[in-house]
């Protein structure tokens, strides 16, 4: 038996909708049929999409290979003028963790500078406008390390050679996204082009850069140091003058003492006069060197800056790294024809520029290459038919409630 005040409670939670677990069986119970099918169709529309609309997902792997007789040579000019020949022989690896960080950070402005000034580019407009973005390399280019995260933990104690290892790049592993397989496989390849050719690009920057420095910045030190040596050549030719004198003003201090003492030292003046004369053409001697040094130096930034004149240009057009490398070495060897071949100061400095440009040309060729071709996946059909069931099972569960509502309140407003 209903009473007024069970009649009124039920009113009130009609009133404030509330809903009983007895409410939703009763509702699943009487639409399951409907439910189903709605879902039926989220499938089919999520594996038709998927079918029709889906990317496809490309992958090459480049090998970051290692030169296994890497031979540098460098020339270095300090304040004593002395040159330092080095041959190194090691195996190095096309790229380490610091140049890779380097080349990933500037290859987005790269791309952007490429499409801004509408150089040739090989690859679609928008995959360029993609590769302009940081985050697109961080996201589409992973580095795979001879050791990972894990195993340093696991391995810690061992050996201190695997810090080198942790950091050490055996590959890159590049991934591009398009509508079609051969879509993303052309994708793919022009992402690995561009980073061979943008990284070669961003390296030869640097070199001409380094070279520009040193034109601006060496010159006047050196002619600084050519105008001290000078002067210092006049007080010791006036020196041993003066010693030739004493020399025939006192004939019998001529002997040459075997003492070892530094001619600038206090005590050196009370030195035999021949072994004076004998340490102060020394001077002049090494004073003249440095002269001759410095002097040959210049000649050889001179040289630079007509390397520079000529390729900087270039390096303003032409952002394929590999083929502004084959224009600088024509460049070079253009120069190197018109000097004698016995001028070996200015074939030094020609042949220091040419090591540099094919190490770069190897780094980026042989040294970063794939050794098998790109793959392309038609990946997320999962995702899209759990998507278009949840969005299918979700509008239909919308319409039935919404139904239920409309059938709720026509019958309260016939009440």
């Amino acid at each position: 038996m209903n009473t007024p005040n069970h009649k009124f409670e039920s009113s009130a939670k009609a009133q404030g909708h509330e809903v009983s677990l007895i409410d939703i069986v009763s509702f699943l119970n009487g639409n399951w049929k409907k439910l189903v099918t709605a879902g039926a169709v989220g499938i089919i529309l999520g594996a038709t999409g998927w079918l029709f609309l889906g990317s496809y997902t490309a992958e090459y792997i480049l090998l970051n290979n290692t030169n296994t007789n890497t031979n540098t040579n460098t020339n270095t000019n300090t304040n004593t003028n002395t040159n330092t020949n080095t041959n190194t022989s090691a195996n190095n690896y096309a790229l380490d963790i610091v140049s890779w960080k380097t080349i990933q950070k500037s290859l987005p402005n790269l791309a952007a500078q490429v499409l801004a000034e509408g150089a040739d580019h090989d690859g679609s407009k928008s995959l360029y406008q993609s590769m302009s973005d940081e985050k697109w390399w961080q996201k589409n280019v992973t580095p795979s390390y001879a050791i990972s995260k894990a195993d340093t933990k696991d391995l810690a104690g061992i050996s201190k050679d695997l810090d080198t290892a942790s950091t050490t790049i055996l590959s890159l592993t590049v991934i591009a996204n398009g509508n079609s397989k051969e879509t993303s496989l052309d994708n793919v390849r022009a992402a690995a082009k561009f980073l061979r050719v943008g990284g070669a690009y961003l390296q030869i920057r640097n070199i001409l850069n380094s070279y520009e420095g040193e034109t601006i910045s060496a010159v006047a030190d050196i002619q600084k140091k050519i105008t001290t040596t000078q002067i210092e050549i006049g007080f010791q030719e006036e020196r041993a003058k003066r010693l030739e004198e004493l020399r025939i003003r006192f004939p019998a201090n001529n002997s040459v003492s075997q003492q070892v003492i530094d001619p600038k030292d206090s005590g050196a003046k009370y030195l035999p006069i021949s072994t004076q004369i004998i340490a102060v053409n020394n001077e002049i001697n090494f004073s003249k060197e440095i002269l001759q040094r410095s002097r040959d130096r210049l000649v050889q930034i001179e040289l630079i800056k007509k390397f520079l004149n000529e390729a900087n240009p270039l390096a303003e057009k032409n952002f394929n790294g590999l083929s502004l490398l084959h224009q600088l070495v024509e460049i070079e060897e253009k120069m190197r024809s018109s000097i004698s071949k016995g001028n070996v100061n200015e074939i030094e400095i020609l042949d220091q520029i040419h090591a540099q440009l094919l190490q770069i040309s190897a780094r980026f060729t042989k040294g970063l290459e794939g050794n098998t071709s790109p793959k392309s996946i038609k990946a997320g059909l999962l995702k899209s038919i759990v998507g278009g069931l949840a969005v299918a099972f979700f509008l239909m569960l919308l319409a039935l409630l919404g139904q239920r509502r409309w059938v709720n309140t026509k019958t309260n407003h016939t009440k």
